[in-house]
């Protein structure tokens, strides 16, 4: 009998985390593995931002912060979504956490009870489903296919929603498939959702500066639906920010004041030198994501054509984020001669075994059908990786 709590048996670990800590070990005992699984940008952090986090510690910013995050960052994230997104949201309307994981993980488990619904679109990023189940909620699962560019649609959405739905997460760009939702598909979903009463939704923005169609568009700017809405965001993509850990919200003030007393029990206010580093961030203009976002572009382009030269393979062209989402089920019941392909899962260890290139199940996405990889890495590791896959896809009949 486990000795453990029912909710930690019950959670699943990360099965992104799971393949990069195997593509290390096998790093570290001499193979040649070139890993595409973990979505993290390959850039630095500016320089100008490092400065002012030494600043901060030389300034002696080395004590307890507030919870919600200091007064200044909050001041510019509310100047960030008035100047960048059209949307008022005061200070006291956001809160600053460890990372837009703590950030979304505070939200479901401040308005989530057991038993009700959580809508999620399908695929989907790895923990939406993991912290439904500590909130003790059920998720109701919306899918797409690659021929749909893995959209839903609205009349999907209102065919999910029952008298126990609570809330819709979903993330544009999304991660795993690199799917931008339009003003006009944001709208419909924002009509079907304002249907049902006490209906919320968690709009997960993290990948807002890396959008291939220019612009961003947030479900929020529906002034009809802007009080159920909460945006989730933070520095860790648009800024190379990823071990800093800062992500924050924008939402009504109950929820804000909601995810404040969540917080406060959990881990109190997020690192001072981060956030100090984060307001410099938030205030130092377009210039450096406008040119990481540039970069991938190029890459993106590089790796689905090259994809769509593998015969078998199903592949839509992202317009965001750094990751494709190939469909693979054409090499479903194929075999080398020694392993038998029975889903994405025995892809995925075969290319990591054949081929020393480490992507990611889309099982962990929501979908059986597809493997994640990404390209946050540089144009040549990713000619070598894509060469190396086909070589290694070919071999099975």
């Amino acid at each position: 009998m486990s000795k453990l709590a029912e909710r930690i048996t019950h959670l699943s670990e990360s099965q992104t985390i799971a393949m990069a800590k195997l593509s290390r070990e096998l790093q570290d005992q001499g193979h040649d593995i070139i890993s595409l699984s973990l979505g993290e940008p390959d850039f630095v952090t500016p320089s100008d931002i490092c400065e002012s986090a030494k600043k901060a510690i030389d300034d002696g910013f080395t004590k307890y912060t507030p919870i919600a995050g200091f007064a200044d960052l909050r001041k510019a994230i509310s100047d960030k979504f008035k100047n960048e997104n059209g949307l008022d949201y005061t200070p006291d309307q956001i809160v600053v956490s460890t990372g837009a994981k703590q950030s979304i993980a505070n939200v479901v488990l401040s308005l989530v009870n057991p038993g009700e619904e959580v809508i999620v679109p399908s695929p989907y990023w790895v923990s939406y489903t993991q912290m439904i189940k500590l909130a003790e909620g059920v998720p109701v699962f919306v899918t797409s296919s690659v021929e749909t560019d893995y959209k839903v649609t609205a009349a999907q959405i209102r065919k999910a929603i029952t008298p126990k739905s609570k809330l819709l997460i979903f993330s544009s760009p999304c991660n795993p498939s690199g799917t931008v939702y339009t003003r006009d598909e944001l709208l419909e979903i924002a009509k079907a959702v304002a249907e049902k009463e006490d209906l919320y939704i968690i709009s997960d923005e993290i990948y807002e500066h890396i959008n291939f169609y220019g612009k961003h568009e947030s479900i929020a700017q529906f002034d009809f639906i802007k009080e159920r809405v909460i945006i989730v965001n933070g520095v860790s993509k648009g800024y190379a920010m990823t071990g800093w850990r800062i992500g924050y919200i924008g939402a009504p003030k109950w929820i804000a004041d909601a995810c404040d007393k969540m917080q406060g029990q959990f881990t109190s206010g997020t690192s001072s030198i981060s956030q100090k580093a984060a307001t410099a961030a938030l205030k130092s203009g377009s210039g450096f994501y406008t040119e990481m976002c540039k970069t991938y572009l190029r890459r993106r382009n590089l790796v689905v054509n090259m994809l769509k030269e593998i015969k078998g393979l199903k592949v839509n062209i992202p317009m965001g984020a750094f990751y494709v989402f190939p469909d693979v089920s054409h090499f479903f019941g194929k075999t080398d001669g020694q392993t038998k392909i029975g889903n994405a899962s025995d892809l995925c260890m075969f290319l990591l075994k054949d081929a020393g290139v480490s992507m990611v199940t889309g099982e962990a996405f929501g979908d059986t059908n597809c493997v994640r990889l990404s390209y946050a890495t540089s144009d040549e590791l990713l000619v070598k990786a894509i060469t190396r896959v086909k070589e290694s896809l070919a071999k099975l009949n």
